[in-house]
């Protein structure tokens, strides 16, 4: 039984559903063979990204074949430092590079370019106008610690050491590069809930990456400006706050960014989230990415594990982060059948 109209959303704004809703990271994307078909016409990554057409069509794919609650946007968290005025482009199996990285140049030096993020703002609006009435349209976008991490160096890394020696030797200078992201980040998020997206997601994929200290500096502070300034705008529109990695610091997380939900990664124990983070906050999460390409009893087990951590609280069902190439379509109808107690 699939969930009541715009479940998601209700359950955003802190009514429980009597079967949680569902949607998954990255639901649109490689492990799709649509997808995959779409992606062979229209070049690489980036293109795609910026196709409107393209875009809107891939954020609609999982919502045709699953008819999850919530669609995602298809876009990237690095369209910010592109619009910021780095160049952006991806290597072959070796993921994004931006230049010139921060780490050797001033941000003063890039002229910013606002007008890239417009063919995601049509994206949004074609998107909007075709998902069925039920289904709660997500925006997103990167938090800017994350985003920073990319900026200064120019590329991903495993432990973040180029953002984190500057942030650490030249502390104003970094803080510069945190702000541009806010301000622009607030427009990009806006922009979005202008043109029909219901909610927002705030990704913080490197959290986990700080020290105590350095994580208010730089994942909770730079968080609670953008939805303080983004609730002024929009005050009705929801923000879940992902800051993957975070652990016990997901309770400050909560208490001071003023995220309507939190997104659990799959590292934390549901039940200790319950009994840790305020009794009245939504949660979403959070099964391991791999538990659903194990499948079978795993995945089984995981599935009841979460859907009975959480008795009395608003609850959404997601991955504890995004989905992955190699995961079997049974898998994850299956995982839908289950949570939707079919």
């Amino acid at each position: 039984m699939k969930a009541s109209p715009k479940s998601l959303l209700a359950t955003l704004h802190g009514v429980r559903q009597e079967r949680p809703p569902l949607w998954l990271m990255r639901q649109a994307g490689r492990y799709l063979p649509e997808y995959r078909a779409l992606r062979e016409t229209k070049g690489g990554f980036l293109e795609l990204c910026y196709d409107p057409e393209a875009a809107a069509e891939v954020t609609l794919q999982p919502i045709r074949r699953f008819g999850f609650d919530g669609s995602i946007l298809f876009s990237d968290i690095l369209v910010i430092p592109h619009a910021l005025g780095q160049h952006l482009w991806f290597e072959a199996g070796e993921g994004p590079r931006l230049a010139p990285p921060l780490v050797d140049s001033a941000l003063a030096s890039l002229e910013a370019a606002p007008h890239r993020l417009d063919p995601i703002y049509e994206t949004v609006s074609r998107v909007a106008a075709s998902l069925p009435p039920e289904t709660t349209f997500l925006g997103f976008a990167g938090s800017p610690w994350t985003v920073a991490t990319y900026m200064v160096a120019g590329q991903g890394s495993k432990d973040q050491a180029a953002a984190r020696r500057l942030a650490f030797g030249d502390p104003a200078a970094f803080q510069a590069i945190i702000d541009a992201i806010v301000d622009l980040t607030v427009t990009y998020l806006s922009g979005q809930i202008e043109q029909g997206v219901d909610a927002v997601q705030l990704f913080d994929s490197w959290a986990g990456s700080l020290s105590p200290a350095q994580y208010e500096q730089w994942v909770i502070a730079p968080n609670a400006e953008i939805v303080r300034r983004l609730k002024a705008m929009h005050p009705d529109t929801p923000i879940i706050g992902f800051p993957k990695g975070a652990g016990g610091k997901l309770r400050a997380y909560a208490d001071e960014t003023g995220v309507d939900a939190i997104g659990l990664d799959e590292t934390v124990d549901p039940v200790w989230a319950d009994a840790a983070l305020p009794s009245h906050l939504p949660v979403q999460g959070n099964l391991d990415p791999l538990a659903l390409v194990a499948g079978g009893e795993a995945l089984d087990t995981a599935i009841d594990r979460i859907l009975a951590a959480f008795p009395s609280r608003p609850h959404i069902f997601n991955l504890g982060h995004g989905i992955v190439p190699d995961t079997p379509i049974a898998h994850v109808e299956h995982l839908i059948r289950r949570v939707r107690g079919g």
